[in-house]
């Protein structure tokens, strides 16, 4: 029996459209499921919350650490000297390091040196290597054909310079007396009114220091002749050095890469094989180089009848090898030569002579034959040569442009990026870039 009440709400229940599962809510999980997480319902804008509320959320605020105020110190350093602090201590860092290098090379002197001789003479001569081999010539004969060559054309110069001095010695000898007692006259005869006594009082003086400083000379003459075992076994390390740079020098390249890390690896192959291309191009236009100061100056020297001029050639030739400084030192003994054995007025058609080379080769053969090859200006390479004289003597006189210039470039090459392309590119299986020096 169905009351009125009962049917019209069966009635409506029938007629109500069905409502979907979302609307309904979740339905309870089943027996044995893990409980969801309560969610707790956000408050409406109008709704405060009951004390229960606000007492847990004070005591949660209380019980969370509180967050830092600042990560800056009270008083902060101005930009400028944070930024010149970080420069500061890595420049120490770089300094100290590179000190601990001058200090090892110092100590391993006899060993380093030969070295550096035979790195640059195997830049020297790699080109006509290359050329022999080339040329279908095999690679021991084109080594053995350009080491032979290279010690042909010393000696021949050495052979030419002794048997010069030999032949002019008694020339030099008898013009230089002759040029003594004409100073000797002319300090009579000039305002100065000097005395035979009195210019002999002078010359005793002057060989009286040279008596207290033969100590020191006979010091030097010593160190010399003790020093001769040690210029023997540079030798042979030199010859060793270069013939095995020559025959294997890809190989000892490749070896010094593997010794960084791998990452680093495509960099300082990079910068090797710049580095490499610079000095070998630094060695070619100094030969060239010198070779126009050697000429020049004993052009120079022949045209005044100069006894020596043969051996102020190839000794200007020489001493060039040593930028800049090499050519004056040995011009200025050319013109000191010129004035003891031919006269003041031929010593200054000398320093006249002298002086047009070396404007010649500061503003025709520097820019046009040096070019490229030392991206080195002139001013640094004058400071440079000051500091390796100071530091390291004639060792450090002759390698310090040649050094100047391949770091530089190094270290351009490495802050340019270029070598990361080498990264992309086919490796030895070591992980060694294929691109070698």
């Amino acid at each position: 029996m169905h009351l009125p009440w009962h049917r019209g709400r069966a009635d409506h229940d029938a007629t109500a459209p069905a409502t979907p599962a979302s609307v309904e809510g979740p339905t309870a999980p089943p027996r044995g499921a893990p409980r969801p997480e309560a969610r707790v319902a956000s408050p409406g804008p109008l709704a405060s919350p009951g004390p229960a509320v606000a007492s847990a959320a004070s005591a949660a605020s209380a019980a969370a650490p509180a967050a830092p105020a600042s990560t800056q110190p009270a008083l902060a350093l101005p930009p400028g000297v944070q930024l010149a602090g970080a420069w500061g201590w890595r420049l120490l860092v770089v300094a100290g390091c590179l000190a601990v290098a001058g200090w090892v090379v110092s100590r391993l002197e006899e060993i380093v040196v030969p070295l550096l001789i035979a790195i640059l003479i195997c830049a020297l001569l790699q080109p006509v290597v290359t050329l022999l081999t080339r040329r279908r010539v095999p690679h021991w004969i084109a080594i053995v054909v350009a080491l032979l060559g290279l010690v042909a054309v010393v000696g021949g110069l050495l052979v030419l310079v002794v048997t010069q001095v030999r032949d002019g010695a008694d020339d030099v000898t008898a013009k230089g007396v002759a040029s003594y007692d004409a100073l000797r006259e002319f300090l009579r005869t000039s305002p100065l009114q000097l005395t035979d006594r009195e210019f002999d009082q002078y010359v005793g003086q002057a060989g009286q220091a040279l008596q207290d400083a033969s100590q020191d000379i006979l010091s030097g003459v010593a160190a010399i002749g003790s020093a001769a075992g040690h210029v023997l076994t540079g030798g042979l390390l030199t010859l060793f050095a270069t013939i095995f740079l020559l025959i294997d020098g890809r190989g000892v390249w490749h070896w010094v890469v593997r010794l960084f890390p791998r990452a680093a690896r495509p960099a300082v192959d990079g910068a090797g094989l710049a580095g490499w291309q610079t000095l070998a191009s630094f060695v070619r236009v100094q030969v060239i180089v010198a070779a126009a100061n050697g000429v020049g100056i004993g052009l120079f020297a022949a045209f005044l009848g100069l006894p020596l001029a043969i051996p102020i050639a190839i000794l200007v030739f020489l001493a060039s090898f040593i930028p800049v400084i090499g050519a004056i030192v040995t011009g200025a003994l050319a013109v000191v030569l010129a004035l003891v054995v031919a006269g003041p007025v031929q010593a200054l058609v000398m320093l006249g002579g002298v002086l047009l080379v070396h404007l010649l080769e500061a503003h025709v053969l520097q820019p046009l034959v040096m070019g490229g090859a030392v991206k080195v200006h002139p001013l640094a390479v004058v400071f440079a040569v000051a500091a390796g004289s100071l530091v390291a003597g004639i060792p450090g006189a002759l390698f310090a442009v040649p050094t100047a210039a391949t770091v530089n470039v190094m270290v351009k090459h490495v802050a340019s990026g270029r070598w990361r392309a080498a990264v992309e590119g086919p490796a030895l299986p070591d992980g060694t870039p294929a691109k070698g020096a």
